[in-house]
């Protein structure tokens, strides 16, 4: 097994420095350089996406831009090519904390040839004022996907699947796999009765992103089709997840988890 602390450990990718030549026609002489020059523009990491592993992560939660609570993300092997996917959110301050909420999430999906293929989804929120769970079944015989439980009517009916449909769990795992410089990533999501159109576009190369007092050289991906509801993760060479994961509302920050730690096993 092993252990990565982030809080302690600084896992800083090497950069590749480009060396800028002039081309072109000659020209008249130059003027002299201004006093500061901007630097050179760092090319794209070799990207190698991680494979599908064991793994369990611990993120700070923030909410509305102040310390909220916790997450943990974890994936487990549980045979075959069958794997589950867990995420649990819990507020420990502010009025998260005095409502008590935290909201447990899976996914149990089958590794296809690469292909991510969900069976099964829970969502169960619990707070002070309430408690609802809603339970997913993702039939592929039958070609479709129905959810019981706390969920509206509407929500209840049978949806039809199609080939690469995705839980909103899964779809992380997805985009850690799919995600390269400068790539397009088109999801379709399934989940909790809902049907959307998710697209993700990576940006063209890496960024220095600040994860608390750690400074980490990875790749942003932004969801391209929200509206004013934005997704932004970051991804870096050597991590099996994201090392910030940033939700966002009319500009404003709503939720963001932050990585601190994670076991590999």
């Amino acid at each position: 097994m092993k252990t990565t602390t982030l809080l302690r450990t600084t896992l800083l990718l090497p950069l590749a420095v480009l060396a800028c030549a002039g081309w072109g026609q000659a020209t008249a002489p130059a003027a002299p350089a201004p006093a500061e020059v901007a630097p050179p523009v760092l090319p794209a990491l070799a990207w190698e996406p991680p494979p599908l592993q064991p793994f369990s992560a611990t993120y700070q939660a923030f909410y509305k831009s102040k310390e909220a609570g916790d997450a943990t993300m974890q994936v487990t092997h549980t045979g075959g090519n069958q794997w589950r996917v867990d995420m649990q959110v819990v507020g420990r301050r502010g009025f998260a904390s005095v409502l008590g909420l935290n909201i447990e999430q899976s996914t149990v999906f089958e590794e296809r040839n690469g292909v991510y293929a969900p069976l099964s989804q829970s969502t169960v929120r619990k707070g002070l004022f309430l408690g609802k769970k809603a339970v997913g079944t993702y039939n592929w015989q039958a070609g479709t996907a129905q959810w019981s439980g706390d969920v509206e009517k509407k929500r209840a009916q049978p949806i039809p699947l199609q080939a690469g449909d995705q839980s909103a769990l899964l779809m992380n795992l997805a985009i850690m796999r799919d995600a390269r410089p400068g790539a397009a990533m088109h999801y379709r999501y399934v989940d909790m009765g809902k049907v959307r159109q998710h697209d993700y576009q990576a940006a063209p190369q890496t960024e220095n992103v600040e994860v608390g007092d750690l400074s980490y050289n990875a790749l942003r991906v932004y969801r391209t089709n929200g509206g004013n509801n934005e997704t932004i993760l970051w991804i870096a060479n050597g991590v099996p997840t994201p090392v910030r994961i940033l939700q966002r509302e009319d500009g404003e920050d709503r939720v963001d988890l932050r990585l601190i730690e994670y076991q590999g096993v």
